[in-house]
């Protein structure tokens, strides 16, 4: 079951993107990009659903926010090098990728 993004939907990423936490609700860990196996295709970030918009172009690089991902498999689905896993061991995203999330938070990512 998809779920829409409704202006309610949207807000709830709003206050995870300022709170920059991640609800304890979310049971799955997130996922991470592994870099050293990533073409940079953005299919990921095209395919991650606008209510969690956890994935950013980098420039060099494409990155998951592990405070906005919800551990779905949408991304893994869409990535054609199988180079998305499971992040059990997480760490806090830092503040200067923060900066560009926030100035992105105004759509989907």
């Amino acid at each position: 079951m998809e779920i829409k993004a409704t202006p309610a939907v949207l807000s709830a990423r709003a206050q995870r993107i300022a709170e920059r936490s991640r609800p304890d609700t979310w049971k799955k860990p997130p996922r991470r990009i592994e870099k050293s196996e990533c073409i940079t295709c953005d299919s990921c970030l095209r395919g991650c659903p606008a209510e969690f918009g956890a994935i950013f172009d980098r420039g060099l690089d494409v990155v998951i926010v592990p405070e906005l991902c919800s551990g779905c498999p949408v991304c893994v689905l869409e990535c054609p090098v199988d180079c998305i896993y499971v992040d059990e061991d997480w760490t806090p995203t830092d503040p200067a990728l923060w900066n560009h999330v926030e100035l992105t938070a105004g759509g989907p990512s």
